[in-house]
């Protein structure tokens, strides 16, 4: 029987369609019997380069809603070679979405799913925005930096925008994108990583968090993960607990040379993605 599970939001341009192949693979392997509607913001992604992810998704009894965003909704933003159109996508997914959606999941394209993410889907947000996970390796020194650099000190912490569960109901009633707009404006020369930056210094404090190891795995830091767990959290406490697996970084598991404990796992599911999709 298949069971609509939720709704899952997906931002790339057409260079990033092979790894959404791959995330998508790795959850319906591992999410057997549920179906999902996807809803992929993009800026010029043309209609043959979706069709066969769209085929796929329909194969699995889900639904891929390609939506292609209008430059007018950046008439006002701050916009150029550090700051594009597409880093808003996230924050604004609550304008840019259908208005009966009342809640998403946004998942990075550099992913992994290797367990059941059902769980993370049925959160109860309350009154928060989001739901996202703070890495909890991070020093409390560099937290405090974050907090004082980005201006907010009723944050619990500095959440990774990879993997969020977005309150879009309560996002309709209280964001505002002139305040997203005014905040980069006024703060480009702080922002280091900068929509993970604003959802932060605006939103911090509206956050649920929810467990790293569980939800947004730092693919680079299994020995952090192992030692502070006293050894708790090996590879098989990994294998059978973690959901979903984020390769955080610059260095990806698909280029050339790229080392790790979970690099062969992503090529693995590289693999089956290709003789899924040929």
């Amino acid at each position: 029987m298949i069971n609509r599970s939720g709704n899952i939001l997906i931002t790339v341009d057409q260079n990033y369609l092979p790894h959404v192949r791959i995330m998508l693979s790795s959850l319906f392997i591992n999410n057997p019997g549920n179906s999902y509607d996807f809803y992929l913001l993009h800026a010029d992604i043309p209609n043959p380069a979706l069709q066969p992810l769209q085929r796929y998704c329909e194969r699995q009894g889900s639904r891929l809603f390609p939506t292609k965003v209008q430059d007018h909704v950046f008439a006002e933003a701050p916009v150029g070679s550090y700051y594009s159109k597409a880093m808003y996508y996230r924050l604004l997914a609550y304008e840019l979405l259908p208005e009966h959606l009342d809640r998403i999941l946004y998942l990075d394209p550099d992913i992994l799913v290797i367990n059941p993410i059902s769980e993370l889907f049925n959160l109860d947000l309350g009154d928060k925005l989001f739901a996202a996970a703070e890495h909890t390796w991070v020093p409390s020194l560099s937290k405090y930096l974050n907090m004082l650099r980005l201006g907010n000190y009723e944050s619990e912490g500095y959440f990774n925008s990879g993997v969020m569960l977005l309150n879009l109901a309560r996002q309709r009633e209280e964001m505002d994108k002139a305040e997203i707009f005014n905040y980069v404006q006024q703060h480009c020369k702080e922002l280091i990583l900068p929509d993970q930056d604003v959802l932060n210094a605006l939103y911090g404090h509206r956050i649920m968090p929810f467990d790293d190891s569980l939800y947004n795995y730092d693919a680079r830091l299994y020995k952090i993960y192992y030692l502070t767990s006293r050894g708790e959290k090996d590879l098989s406490w990994v294998m059978e607990n973690t959901a979903i697996i984020h390769f955080c970084g610059k260095t990806k598991p698909w280029l050339k040379n790229t080392k790790g404990e979970f690099v062969a796992l992503y090529k693995h599911y590289m693999q089956l993605s290709k003789q899924i999709f040929e």
